[in-house]
């Protein structure tokens, strides 16, 4: 397919020596499938998504964390006939829906997608995203909300009584928020095998340090990738992505002097050393008579602010695990001002165990693309 390819994270996406799991992203024109990518994924300010061009062709886009995903953005007259690839390669499609559109196209185009794809592939996940929440009032948001669920659910039985059970997860979503990253979490969530060992590592960890709360958050589209079993309060997630932000925003003026390890040692919150980039630092050659220094210790960039100022408060910490995953936690302050060598120790192991899941998914990624 000559479809045009963008990467996430400086993968190319071109490379085909990895298997990529497939995320269809359909909706109709204007609806604002390409906004959501742009937001997430090239850090697009939400006020310049109205100046995006429509989408003429199917895109590629990469996008890898634990797992590679290649997210596929298409035009809004497309059809299961013209996408160009079977609806059996997809592991979840998403159709996004304007709040204020006449309901009538876009519930017919849905639920014309919600047939074809569950009779070429009954695993697949359906997600509705009702976008552009912003455009509303409160009331009228959730109104209109209610309205298109029951709209697609009433089409489905009407027309498709065989499949007026399919499971399909509707979400309220806009870019001026940090909606758009809950609901695109939660789609992500689903695709990732390794999920319940990135949940158990976190319960752990807070187990071990009193943390009411933890996120493995994905550094450029602020996606979190796992949390504890605790309920995601929508408050603490927002707090979480903000703060994200704002390191996203002044990380790149700070640098690490850690080179010991390429994969490892990080510039900033949002910059990893290239495997390929000549050091900085002198060698000496073997046969110096010089001893070689022993090498220096990996240095992790971490950030903590506290939440209040009035005691006991409570700490929100940010250590990296990996070149593009991070560990955001909130602590109580006591916790991590006096027994900030435990909370230390507890992200020592939790890194070391994020790091062989991602390995583990990396090789077999790899393993797959040979036997297909």
């Amino acid at each position: 397919m000559n479809s045009a390819q963008r990467s996430h994270g400086g993968v190319d996406a071109a490379n085909e020596s990895i298997k990529r799991t497939k995320i269809l992203l359909l909706g109709t024109r204007r609806s604002g499938k390409t906004s959501i990518l742009q937001v997430l994924f090239k850090d697009l300010p939400a006020k310049q998504t109205f100046y995006l061009e429509p989408t003429m062709r199917v895109t590629r886009h990469a996008f890898d964390t634990i797992i590679p995903l290649e997210i596929w953005d298409c035009p809004g007259n497309v059809t299961a006939d013209t996408l160009g690839s079977p609806l059996s390669d997809f592991s979840t499609v998403i159709f996004v829906i304007d709040i204020r559109d006449f309901y009538q196209q876009p519930v017919a185009k849905l639920v014309e997608f919600v047939v074809a794809a569950f009779q070429a592939n009954q695993t697949v996940d359906f997600e509705v995203f009702v976008h552009k929440a912003e455009k509303l009032q409160e009331d009228d948001k959730y109104e209109n909300f209610r309205q298109v669920h029951e709209r697609v659910i009433d089409r489905l039985a009407d027309d498709w009584p065989e499949f007026e059970q399919v499971p399909l997860n509707f979400h309220l979503t806009s870019v001026y928020d940090h909606t758009l990253q809950d609901a695109f979490s939660r789609v992500v969530h689903k695709v990732i095998d390794s999920l319940p060992y990135l949940e158990g590592l976190l319960n752990v960890f807070c187990s071990n340090t009193s943390c009411p709360k933890a996120f493995l958050f994905d550094i450029r589209s602020k996606l979190y990738i796992a949390t504890d079993a605790s309920p995601v309060d929508q408050a603490t997630h927002n707090l979480c992505c903000d703060y994200l932000q704002m390191l996203n925003s002044f990380g790149p003026l700070y640098k690490s002097n850690a080179t010991s390890n390429p994969r490892t040692a990080i510039f900033s919150p949002t910059q990893a050393i290239s495997p390929d980039e000549p050091s900085s630092t002198p060698t000496i050659s073997s046969s110096s008579s010089l001893p070689s220094s022993p090498p220096k210790p990996i240095v992790f960039p971490s950030a903590a602010a506290s939440l209040t100022p009035s005691q006991p408060g409570t700490t929100l910490t940010y250590h990296l695990i990996t070149p593009h995953l991070a560990l955001l936690a909130l602590l109580p302050t006591t916790v991590y001002e006096m027994r900030r060598g435990l909370v230390e120790w507890n992200v020592v192991w939790f890194r070391e165990g994020v790091r062989e899941i991602w390995d583990v998914e990396k090789q077999r990624s790899v393993a797959d693309s040979i036997t297909t």
